[in-house]
């Protein structure tokens, strides 16, 4: 049934977006399961293995394949380079505290920033470019186009080239896909380029940032305040609240020319 402005049709089609389970396994043992779009399985599974800093670079990825024996495609396998070591009882550990809230404020901080170095880049992004950042994520945004149900995170250029972007039921899953992109197509680290996401800014979506070395993370809505904290200590710049002509700059504004020609 649809009900619009006092009129109610029976019967109406409407496209709604899918949400699966995927089971993600690293040399064949289980270590997460997430809520996902399907679609760019692997580059979710690499991005979120960067996240938790098991893997650094393209080369630790020998291969992402789905499990023969599971016929909907919704377990995948990595296969890692053998050199590359893998604490497997403080991944699962990490991943179900970090899920249950585990850690907080401050701590997380600490954590994360003992796992990955802080961000050092000289990037120097117009405002213009920023500004226009937006329109070309929602101009690429199919999916959400036809459901309205979908998160998306965008990677940008300094220049304002639109890179990739990806499109999940999970905002952290669209990020994973991105940062896993740019991981398996070597582009890392992205210490010159700008992610955005279509929602609001959480620690997690820093903690993923950082991960990959983004340098500049913009959002159309509101950061939470552990965001913020957590972009100025790691050195990313963070933006909020990016819509029309206006934004908000949290942390290391320095990144951000407002001078124009």
């Amino acid at each position: 049934m649809r009900y619009d402005t006092g009129r109610v049709t029976d019967a109406a089609d409407d496209e709604v977006a899918r949400e699966e389970p995927l089971e993600i396994r690293v040399r064949g043992r289980p270590v997460s399961i997430t809520m996902r779009t399907p679609g760019h399985d692997a580059e979710l599974a690499a991005g979120f293995l960067l996240s938790e800093g098991i893997i650094r670079c393209g080369p630790d990825v020998l291969k992402v394949a789905a499990c023969e024996r599971n016929d909907e495609g919704n377990l995948l396998n990595v296969q890692l380079d053998p050199l590359v070591p893998v604490d497997f009882e403080k991944l699962t550990r990490h991943v179900f505290a970090s899920s249950s809230c585990g850690l907080c404020g401050k701590a997380s901080i600490d954590a994360v920033r003992g796992q990955f170095p802080r961000i050092q880049s000289e990037l120097l992004v117009r405002a213009e470019m920023i500004l226009a950042m937006p329109g070309q994520m929602a101009r690429a945004q199919a999916t959400f186009t036809r459901t309205g149900g979908l998160h998306a995170a965008a990677l940008f250029t300094a220049e304002g080239k639109l890179l990739v972007l990806r499109e999940d039921v999970g905002r952290h899953n669209a990020v994973d896909k991105v940062v896993g992109h740019a991981l398996l197509k070597r582009l890392l680290p992205l210490n010159r380029h700008v992610l955005l996401v279509s929602g609001r800014t959480s620690f997690e979506i820093l903690q993923k940032a950082l991960a990959a070395q983004v340098a500049v993370v913009a959002a159309v809505s509101a950061p939470s305040s552990l965001a913020v904290e957590f972009a100025q200590e790691a050195g990313q710049t963070l933006i909020g609240f990016l819509r029309g002509e206006r934004m908000n700059v949290y942390s290391h504004p320095e990144r951000i020319d407002c001078k124009g020609d």
